[in-house]
């Protein structure tokens, strides 16, 4: 079954001025977005895949179908200098071919070296399937206002994509058995292929047991002493591998906001996964799965609208603290806490309230049929509040 990606019409109206780059984690969805649901789109299509030998052939001697309109380039940051490849085959064929390069690492961090590619093209993050995108809710923006939620509770569709995660191929099979299968597979071809193919990383073992460590520690602080220390190697290593992990959409970090209105954080990030379905802890796996929507959000207004859109945690010198706030052009929107069943407010939503002054506050919980304002806090189930995010 292919349906209809977020991204698809915002992605065509951009392919008639410049480029699209679509990033994001292994098996996302991007070769169905740019290649599948183009199809509606353009009458000819050729796509090459650089781990293909063929393709990598057909790519280097730029070899073209004549008469195709769109040609997809996916995984191709593996090429060596593939910067300015891109960038030379565009400026050259840009008349006449329509481009798209996706890759399962961040195409902006490999933007390094070599012809700057700024001004030619636009840039994407795919993310995992989300509520809204399950039921197919068009969404209504309406920045610093409360949010808009959909009026019914989805508790089935929620459910799915709690257990299965929100990569299309588990959370539309539905089996547990594939899934616990797909997991393995799919980390162990991050670690013994894409890592390895443009990374200078030795110790591809330890680093494999870096991400068996880290799901544990999901909406935690992320310590690197802490995972040197189990893992008996430099701190610089682990620095380094987890930045590569970062890079390649295994994990994302969340930051705290900083303000000089009251005595917060500086540095220190919580970690989540990309794909939730991995956490075994059922309050861990919730809180990442509102952080991954919140997530995608806020890169949907970036992305496609050009906000300046961030997601950080609140936590002050005396370790009160709030999951989430979000951020939109430097001005606070609202801010989320997350309980599994837990509807009593806390006492830090009033602290945070007056200190920063954020306009909407919402606690949300996996527990179904709840919508109520208690202290000025929305109380709301996630099968409902999800239903505001892209």
């Amino acid at each position: 079954m292919i349906k209809n990606r977020y991204l698809a019409d915002f992605i065509f109206k951009d392919l008639q001025e410049k480029m699209v780059f679509i990033s994001g984690p292994r098996q996302v969805g991007k070769t169905t977005l740019a290649y599948n649901l183009m199809k509606e789109k353009f009458k000819k299509i050729s796509y090459y895949n650089w781990d293909n030998r063929q393709d990598r052939k057909d790519i280097i001697n730029s070899n073209y179908i004549p008469d195709t309109e769109l040609i997809v380039f996916d995984e191709i940051h593996k090429m060596r200098k593939w910067k300015s490849f891109v960038k030379g085959e565009y400026d050259k064929l840009k008349s006449k071919y329509k481009f798209i390069v996706t890759g399962s690492a961040k195409l902006d961090i490999y933007r390094k070296g070599g012809d700057s590619l700024q001004g030619r093209y636009h840039f994407y993050r795919l993310h995992p399937f989300t509520l809204s995108e399950v039921i197919e809710r068009k969404i209504s923006l309406d920045l610093f206002k409360d949010l808009n939620f959909d009026n019914r509770y989805y508790r089935n569709e929620l459910e799915s994509i709690f257990k299965y995660g929100g990569f299309p191929e588990p959370l539309f099979k539905q089996d547990e058995i594939f899934l616990r299968r797909w997991h393995n597979e799919k980390n162990e071809r991050l670690f013994r292929e894409d890592i390895r193919d443009v990374t200078l990383v030795r110790d591809l073992s330890s680093m494999k047991l870096l991400g068996d460590l880290i799901p544990e520690r999901v909406s935690s602080i992320l310590s690197i002493n802490s995972l040197r220390e189990d893992l008996e190697v430099s701190f610089k290593a682990v620095k380094l591998w987890v930045e590569i992990l970062e890079s390649f959409y295994y994990i994302f970090k969340i930051y705290p906001y900083t303000s000089t209105k009251y005595k917060s954080m500086k540095k220190e990030s919580k970690v989540y996964l990309w794909d939730w379905s991995e956490i075994v802890d059922e309050a861990k796996r919730f809180e990442n799965m509102i952080a991954s929507h919140l997530l995608k959000f806020a890169h949907f207004l970036k992305d496609t609208l050009g906000y300046k859109a961030e997601v950080y945690f609140l936590r002050d010198l005396e370790k009160r603290e709030i999951d989430f706030v979000f951020e939109v052009d430097g001005k606070l929107w609202f801010a989320v806490e997350v309980k599994l069943n837990e509807e009593d407010v806390l006492s830090n939503f009033k602290y945070f309230k007056e200190k920063l002054k954020i306009p909407y506050l919402y606690q949300v919980v996996k527990k179904e049929n709840v919508d109520r304002f208690k202290n000025g806090v929305r109380v709301i189930s996630a099968s409902k509040f999800l239903t505001a995010f892209m």
